[in-house]
């Protein structure tokens, strides 16, 4: 029986020694949420960009980031480990440490709620009430693989980051629709993005913006215009209806669905336009259809 003990109180200390001085975190939250890795990742980046220096330390993948979020009197550092459950619901994991306190949260943790846990929640509690804003005024709708028709358009070439993809749309505007109708070219169809660089751990964008249009002997000439015959392909189809500046949450649905369906795609999404942004009115009526490429 002394032996017994002996184990007990090895493994009782060990475990207390392990708690107190190897584990990386003081404090768990967990909670379930209807959206996509991809979504949610985004979602934490626009909402740490938000807080007073915030901070994403590391980056592994969709579902792995840290985050660093400095307070008066401590530095408090997120580890976020998302996990898909099912097409539309994934469960977080955020382990929490305060990196000037953590010994001594980790001995009053088991017995006390304390200010260190209150900070936690609340700001994550503030997070989800983002997340839970964001997925109101999007809507995705995966179809399946459909053929995309080759379209002769003109385009520029255009560098942003993922957020400021419906930016840069804008600020070029103007020498597609106005531009290339006062020189006599013919519009034939939807405004399109056709992504030609996606860094998905620098959320960087290389795009071209294009304006299908009639082929003509006399299109107008300007030095930043180019055209070009976006070719015929296979790819796995969305429609998006939300806000354009998050259009790419349909990107990480149709990645879901391919990874989901053994499909190899290109990573280069086409999106169609259906609405002017100017125009306003209620985002969930704007819509988009979405692209994803398979590998040939």
């Amino acid at each position: 029986m002394k032996k017994v003990y002996l184990i007990l109180g090895a493994l009782l200390i060990g475990g207390l020694v392990w708690y107190l001085f190897i584990y990386r975190f003081d404090y768990l939250v967990t909670f379930e949420t209807k959206a996509n890795s991809g979504t949610i990742n985004q979602t934490i980046k626009l909402w740490n960009s938000k807080l007073d220096g915030g901070k994403i330390d590391s980056y592994e993948d969709l579902q792995h980031l840290t985050q660093t979020l400095p307070f008066n009197d401590s530095t408090h550092i997120y580890d976020w480990r998302i996990t898909p459950l099912n097409d539309s619901t994934s469960k977080i994991k955020v382990f929490a440490k305060d990196s000037a306190n953590s010994l001594l949260n980790k001995i009053k943790v088991p017995f006390s709620d304390t200010d260190f846990e209150k900070r936690t929640r609340k700001m994550l509690l503030d997070f989800n009430e983002k997340l839970r804003e964001h997925l109101n005024t999007i809507k995705i709708e995966v179809i399946g693989v459909e053929e995309v028709d080759s379209i002769f358009c003109a385009y520029l070439e255009v560098k942003s980051s993922q957020f400021g993809k419906a930016g840069a749309m804008m600020k070029n505007f103007p020498l597609l629709d106005p531009y290339l109708i006062n020189n006599g070219a013919k519009l034939n169809g939807l405004p399109i993005i056709e992504i030609t660089k996606w860094d998905i751990q620098k959320d960087s964008l290389e795009f071209n913006f294009c304006y299908p249009v009639v082929p003509s002997d006399t299109l107008p000439v300007h030095p930043e215009l180019k055209y070009k015959m976006i070719a015929s392909k296979k790819a796995i189809k969305a429609i998006y209806n939300g806000n354009y500046i998050t259009s790419d949450r349909a990107w990480y649905a149709l990645m879901d669905y391919a990874e989901k369906n053994n499909l190899e795609v290109t990573g280069h999404p086409l999106e169609f336009f259906y609405n002017n942004p100017n125009m306003g009115g209620d985002v969930l009526n704007w819509k988009a259809e979405i692209f994803m490429p398979l590998q040939e």
